[in-house]
C-alpha cells in the first residue's frame, strides 16, 4: 500500500532529525581528530628538540672519552717514568749497599717482617723486649742508609726526578677522574633523555593510532550521514511526484465536474431556458457555444 504524503513528510523528518545527529557526530570526530593531531604535532616538536639534545650530550660525553683516554695515556706514561726512575733507584742502592755491606732493602723488607709479628704474634715478655731491641736497631741502621744514600747526588736527583714524575701523575690522574665524571655525567643525562624519547614516542603512536581509528569511525558516520541524505533526497522526490499526481487528479476532476455543469446549461438552453451571464460564459469556456 502506498505511503499518504502525511506518512512520508513523517518519514522524512524522522531521518532528517537522525542525519542531524549525524552530521554533529561525524563533526565532533572530526574536531577530536583534529585536536590529537596538534597534540601529536606538538609532542613531534619535542621529540626533535630532544633527539638534538640527546645528540648534544653524546657529542660531548664522546669528546670527553677521548680526552680521558688521552689524559689516560700521559697518566700511564708518567707512571712508567716514575717506576724506571724507582728501579735507577734501587739499581743506585743495591750498588750503595754493596760498597757499604747493608742491603737497605732487604733491612727494611726484615723490619716489616719484624713489626708485623709483634702486632700478629702472641709471645713472651722477654722475647717482646728482645724484639723490640732488634726493631729499634734495625730503624737507626735505615735510619742511617737512608742518610748515607741522601748524601749521594745521583741518588738525590733520582729520588727528586721520581718524586716529580709520580706527582705529575697523580695529577693527571685527578684529570682522568674529573673529565671521566664529565663524561659519566653527560652520559647519564644522555639516558635519561633517551628514556623521555622513547614515552614520547610510545605516546605520539598511541594517539596516532587513535587518529586513524577516529578517521575511520568518522569516514563511517558520515556514509551513515550520506545515506540519509540520500533517502531523504528520494522522499522529497516522492512526496513531488505525489503532489503533482493529486494536483492532476485534482484537476481532471474539476474539469470533469465543469464539464458536466456545462453539459446540464446546454440542456437548458437547448430548452430555451433564460441563461445567466455566468452561465453563458460557462459554455462558452466549455466551448459549447
Amino acid at each position: 500500500m502506498a505511503e499518504t504524503v502525511e506518512q512520508l513528510r513523517a518519514k522524512r523528518d524522522d531521518l532528517q532529525k537522525k542525519a542531524n545527529d549525524l552530521k554533529e557526530k561525524r563533526d565532533n570526530l572530526h574536531k577530536k581528530s583534529k585536536q590529537l593531531a596538534e597534540e601529536r604535532d606538538k609532542i613531534n616538536a619535542s621529540i626533535r628538540s630532544l633527539r638534538n639534545e640527546i645528540n648534544e650530550h653524546k657529542t660531548k660525553r664522546d669528546e670527553l672519552n677521548e680526552r680521558v683516554r688521552h689524559a689516560k695515556g700521559q697518566r700511564d706514561e708518567l707512571n712508567e717514568k716514575s717506576k724506571d726512575m724507582k728501579k735507577k733507584i734501587r739499581t743506585l742502592e743495591r750498588k750503595k749497599a754493596t760498597a757499604s755491606g747493608e742491603d737497605l732493602v732487604k733491612l727494611r723488607k726484615q723490619l716489616h717482617t719484624l713489626e708485623t709479628e709483634q702486632m700478629t704474634q702472641p709471645m713472651s715478655p722477654q722475647k717482646e723486649k728482645k724484639l723490640i731491641e732488634t726493631i729499634s736497631d734495625l730503624h737507626t741502621k735505615i735510619k742511617f742508609q737512608e742518610d748515607e744514600l741522601s748524601k749521594d747526588p745521583k741518588l738525590k736527583k733520582a729520588f727528586e726526578e721520581e718524586e716529580v714524575f709520580k706527582k705529575k701523575a697523580e695529577k693527571q690522574h685527578e684529570t682522568v677522574e674529573e673529565l671521566a665524571s664529565r663524561a659519566q655525567q653527560e652520559h647519564e643525562e644522555m639516558i635519561n633523555l633517551i628514556t623521555k624519547l622513547d614515552n614520547f614516542i610510545k605516546r605520539v603512536n598511541q594517539i596516532q593510532e587513535n587518529i586513524v581509528n577516529t578517521k575511520i569511525n568518522a569516514d563511517d558516520v558520515h556514509k551513515n550521514f550520506i545515506a540519509h541524505v540520500d533517502k531523504i533526497h528520494e522522499i522529497e522526490r516522492e512526496l513531488t511526484s505525489l503532489k503533482e499526481s493529486t494536483y492532476q487528479k485534482k484537476k481532471k476532476a474539476d474539469k470533469t465536474a465543469a464539464h458536466k455543469e456545462a453539459s446540464d446549461i446546454f440542456e437548458r438552453f437547448k430548452k430555451g431556458e433564460k441563461l445567466s451571464t455566468e452561465d453563458l460564459m460557462m459554455l462558452q469556456k466549455a466551448g459549447l457555444i
